[in-house]
């Protein structure tokens, strides 16, 4: 099954990069949204997954999103894994 993974990031962040370079390595596509230069990305973040965290990965399937804050590996391998 596909996902759609968002990955929302902030300029000068570690973990936002560190988080890239994890995606890029496991080959997982993602869409990202720098919250520094957009304003509604910061808005969805808050309004619609209820985070304030970079970087935050939010992962859509069909039977709704979850919802991972800050560069945890461990958790994204858990649910990709279980998919």
């Amino acid at each position: 099954m596909a996902h759609r993974i968002l990955l929302f990031t902030q300029a000068g962040c570690l973990n936002c990069e560190v988080m890239r370079i994890f995606l890029d390595a496991k080959e997982i596509a993602f869409e990202e949204r720098d919250m520094s230069g957009d304003p509604s990305a910061r808005s969805e973040l808050l309004e619609t997954y209820h985070s304030r965290t970079a970087p935050t990965l939010v992962i859509l399937t069909s039977s709704g999103a979850e919802v991972i804050e800050g560069f945890d590996p461990d958790r994204l391998d858990r649910f990709l894994s279980a998919a």
